[in-house]
């Protein structure tokens, strides 16, 4: 008997030991995309399950402003954006410093990055029909087409237009519980930015076209000309022809060569088969021309397939999508990793869209999408194409888009540069680490003398990040060294 009592209780205390070791596995990927997002220390981060999540799937509100799709506990979730959604901020609980959520953050900001809740498929029969078909058609037959194509976006809710900010409310909110957990006044992290910069810009050119090709370099002078550096992303194959040459040229002027899908015919991810053939080539391609970034035609995309692609960097991910033939967004301002690919999404409208679907010729959508992304910090992405741009009216608007992006850079300190820049950058950020010494913190981890240090607080139930520009950067960032930002913890700061 006394044999027998002594393997019970060993055979508790090991089950006991694997319950915990499972039970911490779980916590570890529940503050995942937290300490992801703001680099703090992980002694900061404390987010566990109220309870058993259920498996199924829909929508739910974490505060105005944080629309989610995953699973919760304590009811169904709904299976419509259009719905009156349930705000399961009320059920969170701090119990001892930690915040017991009905929900799995981690789970809900994958959903949105990865785009789950459009469910299976990229593009339909019609769009196929379509893209066999687009070669024949004129620019004012194809504008009619995507129009019709396209009636109803302005309904639509959810993501919201023009620019969808919930994967960083979210984190904002869970920001907020774990100032109020910890009963600290700060939490540290590793600011977003280089240098102390607010928020990002990138201008990226998708050349569809010989005529766009050969507009390339009065494209570079005009960049030029306000101090902006640009990628350029080419077809490798049947659009024009792509010599050693042209790529140089654009390199030589300090311009990036990104892989623009593989020959532009919408059907990339029509089938696994075929997808898998023609990465291969595009993959070969980016050896080729040297290029770390990828974009697929029409921004066609399955997110579950990228690890055939083997790219540093992919830009084919719009925020929101209403305008775009595959609906869907990945409701975020900020770059983030698919495995090892980062995604830098689109976050503003293409010149496209906003000449020929939306009939507008100014910049005042772009203006307002950049006021909503500087104030979350974001990153702006913008798609010009050259292509679009070879009229006097189109060029015209282009060029006030780029004198507004300059004053907005100088006004703001904005950080105007390349996504390759941006793709160094973010993968510094992600392995730097917070340590504590006696002079206080530091930040270790190569890129570190660019880098700050940045304070989260709570004033009045808003955020407000304060970035401490590093000593060496005191001069420079005279005046603004110690820059706020506020964000509503109620509202979605649009």
């Amino acid at each position: 008997m006394t044999l027998l009592k002594a393997l019970n209780r060993l055979n508790e205390s090991t089950n006991s030991v694997a319950s915990i070791v499972l039970e911490c596995r779980a916590t570890k990927k529940m503050n995942k995309c937290f300490i992801e997002h703001y680099r703090c220390p992980e002694q900061y981060v404390r987010f566990a399950r109220k309870k058993t999540v259920p498996l199924t799937n829909g929508y739910f509100l974490f505060g105005q402003g944080a629309t989610c799709y995953g699973s919760y506990s304590g009811a169904q979730p709904s299976l419509s954006p259009d719905e009156a959604l349930c705000d399961v901020f009320r059920d969170v609980v701090i119990e001892g410093g930690t915040i017991y959520l009905p929900f799995n953050p981690s789970q809900v900001v994958d959903n949105l990055h990865r785009e789950v809740y459009v469910g299976e498929g990229s593009s339909s029969a019609l769009a196929r029909m379509y893209y066999f078909l687009r070669p024949a058609l004129s620019i004012a037959v194809r504008r009619h087409l995507q129009k019709f194509h396209l009636r109803g976006w302005d309904k639509l809710l959810f993501p919201r237009w023009p620019v969808d900010c919930s994967v960083d409310n979210l984190l904002e909110q869970l920001m907020l519980l774990s100032l109020r957990a910890t009963g600290l006044e700060r939490i540290p992290f590793i600011w977003f930015w280089p240098e102390g910069s607010s928020s990002c810009a990138v201008m990226t050119h998708d050349v569809e076209t010989e005529a766009g090709r050969n507009f390339c370099a009065p494209l570079m002078d005009m960049d030029d000309s306000f101090g902006i550096k640009a990628s350029f992303q080419i077809i490798p194959e049947e659009r024009y022809g792509v010599s050693p040459e042209f790529l140089q040229a654009i390199r030589q002027r300090g311009f990036e060569v990104v892989i623009h899908d593989l020959n532009h015919d919408g059907h990339l991810y029509s089938d696994r088969k075929q997808f898998l053939e023609r990465a291969a080539k595009i993959n070969s391609y980016g050896k080729e021309y040297g290029a770390d970034g990828f974009r697929a035609g029409v921004l066609y995309r399955n997110q579950l397939w990228y690890d055939a692609l083997k790219f540093s960097y992919d830009m084919s991910v719009p925020n929101v999508a209403h305008l775009d033939p595959q609906r869907g967004g990945c409701c975020t301002v900020m770059p983030y990793f698919l495995g090892d690919i980062l995604e830098i999404p689109v976050t503003t409208v293409q010149d496209y869209t906003l000449f020929h679907i939306l009939n507008d010729y100014s910049i005042d959508i772009w203006k307002k999408q950049i006021d909503i992304i500087t104030a979350k910090h974001g990153l702006m992405s913008f798609i010009v194409h050259p292509d679009y741009l070879m009229k006097p009216r189109e060029l015209s608007v282009y060029r006030v888009l780029l004198d507004y992006l300059t004053r907005v850079g100088q006004e703001k300190a904005v950080w105007l540069t390349t996504p390759g820049e941006v793709n160094r950058w973010w993968r510094q950020r992600a392995e730097m680490r917070l340590v504590e010494n006696d002079q206080g913190w530091q930040i270790e981890g190569d890129g570190k003398e660019r880098a700050c240090i940045a304070y989260a607080s709570e004033e009045k139930g808003s955020l407000v990040l304060t970035v401490q520009a590093p000593l060496e950067q005191e001069s420079l960032l005279l005046g603004i060294s110690r820059r706020e930002s506020r964000s509503q913890a109620a509202e979605n700061g649009h």
